[in-house]
């Protein structure tokens, strides 16, 4: 059986894995992420997603290569990672009271086939605090999530209700990367 890679970095997304039992190995990437503003949200993260899959696969050919990418759109814009504290306070603030978009792109390299997609999941927060906001910034949770916020977190009570895919939020599509995944011939243990 071919391995299969995980090419980010994303402790969420390797425990989703591991929640499945899937042997995998997790080769983080460091292409650059940097993209064109002109694209639309789900082309930025597939086209991030085909990147990391396609710069781990390079290196290790023989093997199903899994890259993915998150992104947080609200009013059209998009939110990366905050830079710092208060970078992750006007994300909060401007996500509060607020219906949003997260968007995940998937791409997964396979020998001589690939497949590329993404999900969409819009996520309405609860009207927001000063004092919420600080107090969940200073648990240091939004530092490394796009939209300052991590929904299998603390993050979680900040969000009155989702419409879509809940791990797409959380950072890959599980059952629809299974999917592709048997798809692309890989087998799975079960």
């Amino acid at each position: 059986m071919m391995p299969l890679i995980l090419a980010s970095a994303s402790p969420r997304r390797k425990e989703l894995l591991e929640n499945l039992h899937l042997t995998f190995q997790v080769i983080s990437s460091d292409v650059d992420e940097t993209f064109n503003e002109k694209l639309t949200p789900s082309d930025v993260v597939m086209e991030l997603a085909l990147r990391k899959a396609r710069d781990i696969r390079a290196k290790h050919g023989n093997s199903y290569v899994i890259g993915s990418d998150t992104v947080v759109v609200s009013n059209q814009q998009i939110l990366g990672k905050p830079t710092d504290s208060d970078e992750a306070y006007k994300m909060l603030k401007m996500l509060s009271g607020q219906t949003h978009s997260v968007y995940t792109g998937v791409a997964i390299v396979a020998p001589e086939k690939l497949v590329n997609f993404y999900e969409k999941t819009d996520v309405e927060f609860w009207e927001l605090t000063d004092e919420e906001i600080e107090s969940y910034i200073r648990t240091g949770e939004p530092m490394d999530k796009a939209g300052a916020y991590g929904i299998q977190g603390l993050g979680s009570l900040l969000v009155k209700k989702i419409e879509g895919d809940y791990f797409s939020v959380v950072g890959l599509p599980l059952s629809r990367t299974i999917r592709e995944l048997k798809q692309l011939g890989f087998e799975l243990p079960y």
